[in-house]
């Protein structure tokens, strides 16, 4: 099969290209052809392939071989020998181009700065990440992101040549070439060299800023996400959408946000924790009422209720404060589809609280777990038909 020659290698700019088909195949039962030249970048070293239009075909995918054979994806074969013009989805490109220059500067940033090397690059849909070779400090990282946009304001040129490997190896490369042969090296002036087959922009101004959205431990390392350009100027405007409707929502000023849900939150907590207290105060009330009126279930105390209103947690408490007494049994049912349903006892009453949640699950329909003194579920009917199911089985 013959090599394609790639066109971005040498203008990454190029946005249309005329080519003639070699061979026209099918994968995995889509049809693909190889073409003279392309204009098309498949998918490699974490940048993902091209899209765009061969005639009237639509681009689907574009993949490389080991062998320098790029085979195009497209939704309607194409048979060989025919002249084609491709379109490049411009968009999707340049995004690539400018998160992908971006990489190259962010991890010569790290790199010279605190000697951190990147171990591996993923350019996604919605941002990008570098796995850096050891844990970092934020201040490493704001340090690092400072520098690369340093870089990215001189405007400097970025710029292609081909080396073989013994030249390469005279050369300050930013890290070992995985490939071998005639190595294509993307050189950031005076700041990053790098042996890499992607597009990138002609100069770093191009690339328009380079934020760090957030990073991580991972593998005892660092995963550092970031965004450029278009990204950068998109994640700003959702940032400042949702910023500007908390501080809407809150009534203070943005700067305020952030203090002021910190305040808020230990108000909930201190709120849910003073509801907690009175909710189980109301139900040991309620709980005591409740045995007043229990029916005898199998010589045992039964409180069987549809409590409406009331969720799996408020259900939960309740139980519990009814079985406290010897020789009882509580099934409570609250509102909504599927139901939800507790079944407690007290210590002195030989029932499996769980095994019966779940054969009631098995025979209503619905889901339930728990442990023998205590379960819960959700069942698909009535309050009245899982009571009637109660009273029937707990006999």
């Amino acid at each position: 099969m013959p090599t394609t020659k790639r066109l971005y290698y040498a203008d990454s700019l190029l946005r249309e290209f005329d080519a003639t088909v070699l061979a026209s195949e099918v994968i995995d039962g889509r049809p693909a052809v190889v073409l003279d030249e392309t204009g098309f970048y498949p998918t490699s070293g974490g940048q993902p392939f091209d899209t765009g239009r061969l005639g009237a075909r639509r681009i689907l995918e574009v993949v490389d071989d080991d062998a320098g054979v790029i085979r195009h994806i497209v939704d309607e074969p194409i048979g060989v020998g025919e002249r084609v013009h491709g379109v490049i989805d411009w968009p999707r490109r340049f995004d690539h181009m400018q998160q992908h220059t971006g990489q190259h500067v962010l991890s010569a940033a790290f790199d010279r700065l605190s000697g951190l090397r990147t171990v591996s690059f993923h350019l996604g849909t919605d941002d990008s990440t570098i796995d850096l070779a050891r844990e970092v400090t934020p201040a490493e990282i704001a340090s690092a992101e400072a520098e690369a946009n340093r870089i990215v304001w001189e405007d400097r040129p970025v710029t292609v040549r081909f080396a073989t490997e013994e030249e390469a190896s005279r050369l300050p490369l930013r890290k070992e070439p995985v490939k071998s042969g005639l190595l294509r090296l993307v050189d950031v002036t005076n700041f990053d060299l790098s042996a890499c087959g992607g597009t990138h922009v002609p100069a770093t101004g191009m690339i328009g800023i380079i934020a760090v959205t957030g990073w991580e431990r991972f593998k005892g390392a660092t995963r550092v996400a970031f965004a450029c350009g278009g990204r950068a100027l998109r994640g700003y405007g959702q940032l400042r959408d949702a910023m500007t409707a908390a501080s809407r929502a809150l009534s203070v000023a943005p700067a305020d946000v952030g203090p002021t849900i910190e305040r808020l939150q230990t108000e909930m907590k201190e709120l849910t924790r003073t509801m907690r207290r009175l909710h189980e105060e109301v139900a040991a009330g309620r709980a005591e009422r409740l045995r007043a009126e229990a029916k005898d279930i199998g010589g045992r105390r039964g409180v069987l209720r549809h409590e409406p209103g009331w969720d799996t947690v408020s259900l939960k408490t309740l139980a519990s404060a009814i079985v406290r007494e010897p020789g009882t049994i509580a099934v409570l049912v609250g509102d909504g589809m599927p139901a939800p349903v507790v079944v407690a006892r007290s210590g002195d009453v030989e029932l499996d609280a769980a095994a019966w949640i779940k054969r009631a699950a098995a025979e209503l329909g619905g889901r339930g777990g728990g442990r023998p003194e205590l379960a819960q579920g959700g069942l698909g009917v009535s309050p009245d038909q899982v009571l009637t199911f109660a009273e029937e089985t707990l006999k």
